[in-house]
């Protein structure tokens, strides 16, 4: 996890994302009843059905927000990961991550939070490729990752690379 840094530049330009989500879901029959489903969209993009986890009722063939946040940390951190590699002429033949989040409930009942998301990125490489510089630039791309850098839990790296 990177700590905010009181040092850091101020901000030059901003970002903003609009999503709408939509949900029609009431049954009348209160809590157990009703329908978890719900459909997020974007302007110029496919909609997104998604649900609550099965643990909370919710359909198990659908996204979960949950699992959107593990996958933004693995997307955003892919996406750094690809980019510092071109800058640094190490070509990248093949990435797949099989990331993990942990998420604990409070046995009060009043909510819980994730306590950490564990990424494992399986890396190619071109033949010739330095291998410690490759897998020392996943430390780079977690401190740039956007998402890695917002949220308040820590995100560990398991990386493993190769050679095509």
């Amino acid at each position: 996890m990177t700590e905010h840094d009181p040092g850091r530049a101020a901000p030059t330009r901003s970002h903003h994302y609009d999503v709408t989500l939509t949900w029609s879901g009431d049954t009348g029959r209160g809590y157990r009843g009703y329908d978890r489903t719900h459909t997020l969209s974007a302007p110029g993009k496919p909609d997104l059905i998604g649900s609550a986890d099965p643990h909370f009722r919710g359909d198990p063939a659908r996204w979960n927000p949950e699992e959107l946040l593990v996958a933004a940390l693995s997307a955003c951190h892919q996406l750094w990961y690809l980019a510092l590699c071109a800058h640094a002429g190490i070509a990248v033949t093949g990435y797949r991550d099989q990331a993990c989040g942990v998420m604990v409930e409070h046995r009060d009942g009043s909510g819980g939070e994730f306590t950490e998301v564990v990424l494992a990125p399986q890396v190619t490489v071109a033949a010739g490729t330095d291998l410690e510089r490759a897998r020392a630039l996943h430390q780079d791309a977690h401190n740039r990752c956007f998402v890695a850098r917002s949220v308040n839990f820590p995100i560990k790296h398991t990386p493993t690379i190769a050679v095509a």
